[in-house]
């Protein structure tokens, strides 16, 4: 899309934005894909360079205990855009994204009177559906659904670049390998994300607030940062891959292919892995550091509030595990801030979730919060733990539901009934499995007991006189899915 076209898109109504002008913030929703929590400056890892994050998180609050509940790409997507638990969206593990749901951020944000645009990855089914944006300018990776679909960056890039191919580094959508961008910078889809949403801001003109979404599509694979990202953690000590005891038994390889999800390759290719993960990130910060200047330029920052987050984390390599739709930290645990007007500069330990951001967003527009929505305003959040939950996927003895207060964590395998617990107050990474510890017995008997008042109300299949039941056949969609029963599985070949 040309500069032209996006203006067109925009609106060119006169009415130019001052500072302080209206008495409703903007909206900016940062978000990125596969970024795991502890990656990252603001908490405390000294390794990473995120400093524009780590700007936003010194200027507001930091959830320091934030998950995603479903931690794969389109249930939370389907949690960001409803409000919404898993069994209230209806999406128990990796499927499509309804094609209609009762309840919708961006619309519900153009009703209270605010302009709305996404721009990035938004993995919706079907994929030119707006959902309330007024446009869309869409990053899909690899995702082609139907045969007339072209994504915004790819038409962007066949125009800038005849003849050349955008994956032309050759790492797959979910390779463990990485390797340095083969093309000149500027054709990266971070950039052009970054790209697109700085000429938004410097060409907004409408008279009222703006909600935009910005969601780019790494660090998740392939990791391909550009050569100076790559040069930056190349040379450096890279932090070592955690690996607890209870997995051994993800040691041996999934496949022979590069796009395992359990597999020991050694601590040299972690570290391989690892640099072009972190490179990714950076390079994904970065560029969210360019929007956050345009808001600078234009006098906006101030009255523009600021959520970031990711959808899901990224094992890469920790327990022998790759990729996400796991209950542990590097998968479930998200990055999460907020800054902006009214927001207070601290560090909530409330766990909090990817369904919470509709009801801030909603209540920060002026909006009533509708009635159905399991999230909380990050204003007010003050549950006492959240739940998580994943239907099989890849394999199944990958199935599972768990809870978490961001100090404990207790998880329960729905294949055999399996279970197994975490102290992550001393044991962040998760090495020490205390399932089996009797001086534990008592912690594991109330975190049980939580989940089986948790998933009694599903019925007999999920509780029974009781008792918390094996369910090795998986549910992938619970009966408040839009569709019901005819939904179907998607792939997972590109998530």
């Amino acid at each position: 899309m040309t500069r032209r076209d996006l203006v067109k898109t925009l609106g060119t109504a006169p009415a130019i934005l001052r500072a302080r002008s209206r008495s409703k913030p903007n909206l900016l929703l940062l978000m990125s894909d596969q970024h795991r929590a502890d990656w990252c400056g603001f908490a405390g890892n000294r390794f990473i360079h995120t400093p524009n994050l780590d700007r936003l998180a010194a200027r507001g609050t930091v959830f320091d205990r934030a998950y995603s509940s479903t931690p794969s790409c389109t249930p939370a997507r389907s949690a960001l855009l409803t409000g919404k638990s898993p069994w209230g969206h209806g999406m128990l593990g990796y499927g499509r994204v309804a094609e209609r749901y009762d309840v919708q951020l961006p619309e519900l944000v153009r009703a209270a009177g605010y302009s709305t645009f996404g721009i990035g990855k938004m993995h919706w089914s079907p994929q030119r559906s707006l959902r309330g944006f007024e446009g869309t300018l869409l990053d899909e990776s690899g995702r082609v659904e139907s045969a007339e679909f072209r994504s915004d960056y790819r038409a962007w890039f066949a125009s800038e670049a005849p003849g050349l191919d955008p994956d032309a580094t050759g790492i797959g959508w979910n390779d463990y390998r990485s390797g340095v961008y083969k093309l000149p910078e500027r054709l990266h889809p971070t950039r052009w994300t970054g790209d697109c949403a700085v000429r938004f801001i410097e060409e907004y003109q409408r008279p009222e607030p703006f909600f935009l979404k910005v969601s780019f599509a790494r660090p998740h694979s392939p990791y391909d940062p550009p050569q100076r990202f790559w040069e930056r953690y190349a040379a450096a000590e890279m932090p070592a891959r955690k690996i607890g005891a209870w997995a051994e038994k993800y040691r041996p390889r999934s496949s022979d292919r590069a796009d395992i999800w359990h597999g020991d390759v050694g601590e040299e290719e972690v570290r391989h892995s690892r640099i072009g993960y972190a490179g990714s990130i950076s390079f994904m910060d970065e560029q969210a550091g360019r929007v956050i200047e345009s808001l600078e330029k234009r006098h906006l920052l101030d009255e523009t509030l600021i959520l970031y987050l990711s959808d899901h984390g990224d094992m890469t390599g920790d327990h022998h595990m790759w990729r996400k739709s796991y209950p542990y930290e590097a998968s479930a645990h998200i990055p999460m801030l907020l800054c902006g007007p009214g927001v207070r500069t601290t560090r909530s330990q409330t766990p909090v979730e990817v369904r919470d951001v509709l009801p801030t967003l909603v209540r920060a527009a002026g909006a009533a919060i509708p009635s159905g929505v399991d999230g909380q305003s990050l204003f007010q959040a003050g549950r006492e733990w959240i739940d998580l939950e994943h239907d099989v996927c890849y394999s199944p003895s990958n199935h599972w539901n768990a809870l978490t207060d961001g100090k404990t964590k207790y998880i329960y395998h729905a294949e055999n009934g399996a279970e197994q617990l975490f102290d992550l107050a001393r044991d962040a990474q998760e090495t020490n499995d205390l399932a089996g510890d009797a001086s534990r017995e008592a912690d594991l008997r109330l975190w049980r007991a939580r989940l089986i008042e948790h998933l009694a109300p599903r019925g007999a299949a999920w509780v029974r006189q009781g008792r918390l039941v094996p369910r090795p056949q998986g549910q992938l969609y619970s009966p408040n899915y839009p569709g019901g029963a005819l939904a179907t599985k998607l792939g997972s070949s590109v998530f």
